[in-house]
């Protein structure tokens, strides 16, 4: 059975601390960013240990040193060892990649809390993650140890990523295109062979900072995309951009309408309905000074005039529509408020009907 985000944060709230808990599941899904700002609400601070990557037990409790008082010899405690006596939540990440040496220092912490005979503060709790799969190398993991950990599939659903990719600004092209093709959110890494990129949560974050400034995307921009999520999602990423390159609505009504006449010439019944719909929702979910608002106003009104001028009218009708069904108060309002002609005209057009 796999847990998604929402059944995780379940089951950490209602998980005693000294219960130590596993998450399996694959690379790139952001598990560690999503306990660290979950906790991060909390007021708990979260130290994430990348056991795959210490090569040493050191690495882990710290370098030993001779104790002058009893001439034996202690620990240095590490840099991540709390100092102030505040729980911590401490996640060991890629846990089964670990050297075998130092999974012994784990089950000490795992089973009593202590490491180097040190304790963690009261209250602290571990999270560990295990990634599961024949393409990882991964070190086989003592049952002695499996056995201290409740253990949870973990695979964040595909809304669960849109939400955050929302919050957390990501490209918008981004989002709309997974929202269509939610299967390039995860490779399949079964299907990769030797260094070929693929998709994952975490390269399409990357994608995002690197496209964010750049307003259109070419053969240059598709080059460098390729090395973060792959050849085939680039592809099919680029193709999607193409197919539903539409004004959109802040071009329209800030900008200037005349520029997108011969687009709109060449479009569909359905896309123009589709830019229809983005203008009044722009309008509807946004705030605007009085200058932008009777700007507005004149667009919205040079648009209607336009789908006029290319023979349009079906479409003129269901641009009139959206208004006499009166799903847009806010657009409708300011029309009336600021263009006292064109609301008439939109009148006139109704009764022509």
């Amino acid at each position: 059975m796999f847990i998604n985000t929402k059944e995780l944060f379940y089951i950490l709230d209602n998980t005693p601390a000294s219960q130590n808990i596993m998450l399996i599941g694959k690379h790139g899904i952001g598990k560690s960013r999503i306990l660290e700002e979950y906790y991060a609400q909390k007021g708990q601070k979260v130290v994430t240990l990348f056991l795959g990557q210490m090569s040493d037990p050191g690495d882990l409790i710290g370098l030993p040193e001779k104790n002058l008082e009893s001439g034996k010899t202690d620990f240095m405690l590490p840099y991540w060892f709390p100092s102030d006596g505040k729980p911590i939540v401490l996640f060991l990440d890629e846990l089964n990649r670990a050297r075998p040496e130092l999974l012994q220092t784990i089950m000490d912490l795992a089973l009593n809390r202590k490491l180097a005979g040190k304790e963690l503060p009261q209250g602290s709790r571990i999270i560990s993650a295990v990634n599961a799969g024949n393409e990882y190398q991964l070190t086989e993991l003592d049952p002695a140890l499996v056995s201290r950990f409740n253990i949870y599939n973990f695979q964040p659903s595909v809304e669960d990523w849109l939400d955050w990719a929302q919050k957390a600004l990501i490209d918008s092209r981004i989002i709309d295109f997974i929202k269509e093709n939610p299967q390039y959110l995860d490779s399949n890494q079964s299907e990769i062979e030797d260094l070929e990129r693929s998709p994952d949560r975490r390269s399409w974050e990357r994608t995002s900072q690197v496209i964010e400034k750049i307003k259109e995307l070419g053969q240059v921009q598709q080059a460098l995309v390729s090395g973060i999520i792959g050849d085939k999602a680039t592809g099919a990423f680029f193709n999607f951009l193409q197919k539903n390159k539409l004004p959109g609505p802040k071009e329209i009504l800030l900008g200037d309408v005349k520029s997108i006449e011969e687009k709109l010439s060449k479009e569909n019944f359905a896309n123009i309905n589709l830019i229809s719909s983005s203008l009044f929702d722009f309008i509807e979910n946004t705030n605007f000074s009085d200058q932008e608002n009777i700007k507005i106003t004149e667009n919205l009104r040079a648009y209607f005039k336009l789908l006029e001028k290319l023979d349009l009218r079906e479409i003129q009708a269901s641009f009139v529509s959206k208004f006499s069904a009166k799903n847009y108060p806010k657009t409708l309002n300011l029309i009336s408020k600021y263009s006292g002609d064109f609301y008439k005209e939109l009148l006139d057009f109704i009764d022509q009907e």
